[in-house]
């Protein structure tokens, strides 16, 4: 117990992980020239193997499950009732379904209503922060059910006037769904099943962080040991049903899963038990205010850089984000001027958002 005692109460190694992800985010959001950026750091086409880019946004929606046990037993110290638990739980869904949206429409230049990143981020942690609240006994098994019956629905019902089993990009039962929900602004509902599913697992390595009965090197083994394991099964299943971001896999699911607990135990052990923490700070900045960094980088983009427009020594009218691409690349070429050009925005709101550190002001949902 002893040992337990000298692990700090707030996991420095989850936030470091969230932060990570939302620079990922950042990163895939504002590229320069996609050819600049080598395979790992772009989405998969159909039918490719998953890439590193791939496996950012599963890790965030692991990270978001990690923390709902932190949240649901602060919540519940306050307030006892699962209504009052469900209210605020269906209030901060709401918030990022509603913020969403605003990309959706600003990006677009017109009213979108759909399901996008965010969204799918809501209504995933509403899945899994409700089901959490059942006995744990029960969580495993609805994770699991999650996963077989979105495998199961996509291998044997069968699409009208096409069959069962088909699994191609305009052919395929997740495809055939989300094209009847379009015109009601669902597609891509159905996507809320196995992701709930991953924040339910996710929730499992919330609860062995903070079970004070369990030693420390208990924890270690346990996160590297599951995450080998959920790798293992992710690559068994891809056998049957390949690893798919777009339709979102149980393979790819729970490979995910796997993925992310080796790098959460890795950094837990470097800086949660060795206790090399400052390194990790500039990640942390993130985390202070991640619907800054997520949220208002792409709203101030779309609405500024990218509708003010500039001309060139030629006389061509550019937008001011061309412009600025334009000035990486013409300093250091297409290659490194496209990371510079991406890196440079990055560390933009890193500092806006220190700013907000030092002065105390964090926006949340």
């Amino acid at each position: 117990m002893a040992e337990e005692r000298a692990l700090p109460k707030r996991l420095t190694s989850l936030d470091a992980f969230r932060g990570f992800t939302i620079i990922a985010m950042l990163m895939v959001n504002n590229p320069g020239y996609d050819a600049a950026f080598p395979r790992q750091f772009r989405h998969a086409h159909w039918g490719e193997m998953i890439t590193f880019c791939d496996l950012i946004f599963p890790w965030f929606l692991f990270i978001v499950g990690v923390a709902i046990p932190y949240s649901a037993s602060s919540f519940h110290k306050k307030i006892s009732g699962f209504l009052p638990y469900f209210q605020k739980v269906f209030r901060r869904m709401l918030l990022l379904v509603f913020f969403g949206i605003l990309i959706d429409c600003s990006i677009n230049k017109r009213i979108v209503i759909g399901l996008n990143v965010l969204q799918l981020i809501g209504l995933a942690y509403l899945g899994g922060a409700i089901i959490y609240e059942l006995p744990r006994r029960w969580r495993p098994i609805i994770a699991g059910g999650l996963l077989i019956l979105h495998w199961a629905a996509i291998r044997f019902i069968p699409i009208p006037g096409v069959g069962a089993g088909f699994f191609e990009p305009d052919k395929n039962l997740i495809y055939y769904i989300n094209q009847h929900l379009r015109p009601y602004h669902l597609a891509g509902i159905v996507s809320v099943v196995p992701t709930a599913a991953l924040v339910l697992i996710g929730t499992f390595f919330g609860d062995l962080f903070r079970d004070k009965n369990t030693s420390i090197a208990a924890k270690l083994k346990t996160i590297f040991l599951t995450g080998g394991i959920l790798i293992a099964l992710g690559i068994l299943w891809h056998l049957d049903l390949p690893f798919n971001k777009s339709v979102w896999t149980a393979s790819y699911i729970l490979f995910s899963a796997g993925t992310a607990c080796l790098v959460l135990g890795a950094l837990f052990s470097i800086i949660d038990i060795k206790g090399y923490r400052k390194w990790a700070f500039p990640f942390v900045i993130y985390v202070m205010n991640a619907i800054t960094a997520y949220f208002f980088s792409i709203i101030v983009r779309v609405h500024t850089v990218q509708e003010w427009y500039t001309q060139t020594a030629s006389g061509e009218k550019i937008t001011l984000w061309k412009a600025m691409l334009n000035f990486w690349t013409d300093l250091a070429g297409i290659n490194v001027g496209s990371w510079l050009f991406t890196m440079s925005y990055i560390c933009f709101w890193w500092v806006i958002l220190f700013w907000m550190y030092r002065k105390r002001l964090f926006l949340r949902v």
